[in-house]
């Protein structure tokens, strides 16, 4: 009986012993991943629903990022420049203090979208900009503005984009800041009117009436235009894009 009892205490010590090994390397194991995760490059992109990972670009291009770059987005459906920070999400952002912030709206800032939303492209949505530029820069963080998206209205083969003004204001603020500028506007006209009314509508959710937003296959289709933009406009970006 002794001798039973012998051993149980002794599988039991080795038990414990086990467990507590399986514990200790375990969290090793955590640690080491969580120093990892903190090395890696941090983007965090701020913006509307077209930069979303639901409705937008945003997706497809954390996919486009290797091991040594992460994706944090922060964009939210109906958010214009001026709500974004009024809101407290820009402030978010910052806190983050990431290595860059990718920065686009202009969607919601046009008119017809209500005071707490709309902005001037020739006033208010270039302060609000400058802004987001100057307090990205003051924490540290690398801002990087894109033009927006462009929405999919056709007209006699040709995009008819309602988005020019807010476009040429980012463009305008990315001289004036000396701030490098992601021109998707120009590039998403390029590629829509070559895919053609037919082809946009199968980057398009809700059967191809929304011609604003992405489905799946319009991300990894747009997000490409954007990593090519980085390369060039942000060449310090390129190593960490998937070739």
């Amino acid at each position: 009986m002794r001798h039973l009892t012998r051993m149980s205490i002794l599988d039991l010590n080795l038990y414990t012993t086990r467990q507590l090994l399986l514990l200790i390397v375990t969290a090793c194991l955590l640690s080491h991943s969580a120093k990892a995760d903190d090395q890696k490059v941090t983007i965090v992109l701020a913006g509307d629903s077209t930069v979303t990972d639901s409705a937008g670009w945003g997706g497809g291009f954390s996919h486009l990022l290797n091991a040594n770059a992460k994706c944090i987005n922060m964009a939210a459906g109906g958010r214009s420049s001026r709500s974004f920070r009024t809101e407290g999400r820009w402030k978010k952002c910052v806190a983050l203090k990431p290595d860059y912030i990718l920065i686009q709206f202009g969607h919601n800032d046009q008119p017809g979208k209500g005071e707490v939303r709309e902005t001037d492209p020739m006033t208010t949505y270039r302060e609000f900009l400058r802004k987001y530029v100057n307090e990205a820069r003051e924490v540290g963080s690398k801002p990087i503005l894109v033009t927006s998206l462009t929405r999919r209205r056709f007209e006699n083969g040709k995009i008819q984009s309602i988005l020019v003004p807010y476009a040429a204001a980012v463009r305008l603020i990315g001289q004036e800041l000396n701030v490098p500028v992601v021109d998707l506007h120009t590039r998403s006209i390029l590629l829509c009117e070559k895919l053609g009314p037919q082809g946009c509508k199968e980057i398009s959710p809700k059967d191809g009436t929304d011609r604003t937003h992405l489905n799946a296959k319009g991300a990894k289709l747009i997000a490409p235009l954007i990593v090519d933009e980085l390369r060039t406009v942000s060449p310090d970006l390129s190593s960490f894009f998937t070739k």
